[in-house]
């Protein structure tokens, strides 16, 4: 009897001992912020950039507009600042929240605390990329009632927002083929029947960030910098008509 309690806790130990491993493997294999990325990290006449508490702050001299924002999965929080930056200079307070094993699945509630340090700001938005867009959602299901609305990049809601009064946008390149089409028509039923959709024509996936090209991504037919303009055009023309 002793043996196999023996066999049985040695087995268990290996199985976990291998799975942990492969976990940290998988982990440290990651989508890296380009060069492009870090120089948009840097503050300047219009926006100051600062990291603090596991978020990355691009702060305009001015706002009323906030927005929150989760990164995709395995993407390394920085790729995201040219895309903060270039909102921030249009007045808007952004805030990246970095995650651990660059998976937002691990911090969903990450946006807590946020609002209550900034309150000069009047109107709050939550978004991200793909999965960090779809763990945002699962956090604005929760916190609706404190929220303006809800931006989807490349990313659906698997969570049920549509009887709230969230203002929600979601934007995707048609070039996209890592996001999972059926998945995000069959979702879209749990978003407002007043959802705002747009369509980068000739957008990918990759390109709402800088950090290269993701694997299984479609070829784009417009600049990473042309993605990033459409996106944030779209966004303030929004943000500022509600």
């Amino acid at each position: 009897m002793k043996k196999w309690v023996k066999i049985t806790i040695i087995s268990v130990s290996s199985v976990v001992v291998v799975s942990l491993a492969a976990f940290f493997i998988y982990v440290s294999i990651y989508y890296h912020a380009t060069d492009e990325a870090l120089s948009a990290m840097q503050s300047d006449n219009a926006v100051t950039v600062t990291e603090s508490g596991g978020h990355i702050i691009f702060e305009p001299k001015t706002a009323e507009y906030g927005f929150i924002f989760y990164p995709g999965g395995k993407v390394e929080a920085k790729a995201y600042a040219p895309l903060m930056h270039k909102l921030a200079e249009n007045n808007v307070l952004c805030i990246i929240v970095e995650m651990p094993f660059n998976l937002a699945v691990f911090n969903i509630n990450g946006a807590d605390g946020i609002q209550e340090d900034f309150p000069q700001i009047k109107h709050w938005y939550i978004g991200g990329h793909s999965l960090g867009g779809s763990m945002a959602a699962v956090y604005a299901s929760e916190h609706a009632d404190k929220l303006d609305g809800l931006v989807l990049l490349a990313a659906y809601s698997a969570r049920d927002v549509s009887d709230t009064k969230l203002n929600v946008i979601s934007i995707y390149g048609t070039s996209d083929t890592v996001l999972n089409a059926e998945n995000y028509k069959k979702n879209l039923t749990n978003l407002p029947s007043d959802t705002k959709q747009f369509f980068i024509f000739g957008g990918c996936h990759s390109f709402f960030g800088s950090y290269g090209t993701q694997r299984g991504d479609g070829i784009p037919t417009i600049t990473r910098e042309e993605q990033v303009s459409q996106t944030v055009s779209y966004l303030i023309s929004q943000w500022f008509l509600n």
